[in-house]
Order: structure tokens, then sequence, then C-alpha cells
């Protein structure tokens, strides 16, 4: 699978770092980054995107309301998926990368990032292994688990969602202003419902 990715002033680098280690049978084949001074009201966004692009799936990680609302009318001409987060207009548009939920045009990619998933090994009350089936494409839900074989079920429900939320990107500023949640709260909460069902499903009692 092809993904092109647009960036501004470094917006996915952490995002487009989780896709390339965690992404297998994923290729991203270019990365647009906008670097350049841009006023509060751009009149031609299609100076600052390059139109010549195709690609399986684009992902959005521009800023300015203007780019991310030109970059999805093109993708809608082009008939390409375009996933972009927290944000609001056509395409995919989870509250945060971690609550993408699964469809068949996103391919691969939705088939390993978005709502996290786990599978989990339960051995005389302790996680023997755990396995992450899908996960935020920052890579917070891998990094997340380094600790976490050998624990009990009190100490990894506690814990998991302190260390989500250490190792999300997201800005922890961005309230949803009818949730009263943030973006990194929002990203442990889905962490812990994943993962108490990976572990009722291993057959773990959760108090």
């Amino acid at each position: 699978m092809e993904i092109i990715v647009f960036q501004e002033h470094g917006s996915g680098e952490k995002k487009i770092e989780g896709v390339q280690q965690f992404g297998q049978g994923i290729t991203i084949t270019r990365i647009y980054s906008i670097d350049t001074f841009l006023p509060d009201f751009i009149e031609d966004p299609g100076v600052f995107i390059n139109e010549n692009f195709f690609a399986d799936l684009v992902l959005n990680y521009l800023k300015h309301p203007d780019l991310v609302c030109h970059l999805i009318e093109l993708c809608n001409v082009k008939g390409i998926p375009v996933v972009s987060a927290g944000k609001k207009g056509g395409g995919f548009t989870p509250f945060t990368c971690c609550g993408l939920g699964k469809n068949p045009k996103l391919g691969v990619y939705g088939e390993k990032f978005g709502l996290p998933e786990y599978k989990i090994v339960f051995e005389n009350e302790r996680i023997a292994a755990i396995e992450v089936l899908r996960g935020a494409p920052c890579g917070a839900t891998w990094d997340a688990l380094q600790e976490y074989v050998g624990c009990s079920v009190e100490d990894v429900l506690t814990r998991l969602p302190r260390q989500v939320q250490y190792f999300c990107s997201a800005d922890p500023s961005g309230f949803d202003p009818v949730s009263g949640k943030s973006p990194v709260h929002y990203a442990g909460y889905v962490h812990i419902a994943a993962l108490k069902k990976a572990l009722e499903e291993a057959g773990a009692i959760i108090p």
C-alpha cells in the first residue's frame, strides 16, 4: 500500500516514524512538508500544495484550515481516501489517530492503525504475553507496553492510561467542547477500553 503524507512544520513526524516502524506492507512514497510562514487567510492554497500526486491513501497532518480543506477537496476529486484526525470536512476525521475505525477503503493502513486492539495471554493472575494487533500510528500503543509482562490486572489498568498519554503525540490543549476531553485523555480512554476487552477475552476478571 502506497501512502502520501502532507504535514506542516513537522506536525506529522512522530506518526510518520510510527507508520514506517509498525506498518508492514505500507510504503510512504512521499512526504510533502510545508515549513514556510502562512498567513491567517490563504487565498490560493494551490500555491502551497502540489496537485500532482496519487496514492492509495493520504494522511493529512496539515493544520491551516484553508490547506486542510483544499487537500481534502483534491483527494475527493482524485478518489483518494484521506485521513484527517482532529479535523473537519470530508474523508475520515476521527477525534484522534487512535480513534480511527475500520473501513475497507483504508486498506492495510486501516487494518494496522486506528482504535487499538490487543491480544493477551493471561496466566497465574499475571499477564504472560501481550501483543498489539492494531494501534496508534504515533507508536504510543506499542511504546506503552514495555513494562507490563508479568503485571497484575490492577497494576496494568492503573498504569497503562498514563503511559499512553505520556507517549501520545496529540495536542493536550485541543479540548473538545462537547465531551470536555482532550485528544490525550481520549487516547488513554480508548487504550484502556481495548486492554479491558483483551483481558476479558484472555479469561481475566476485571475489578
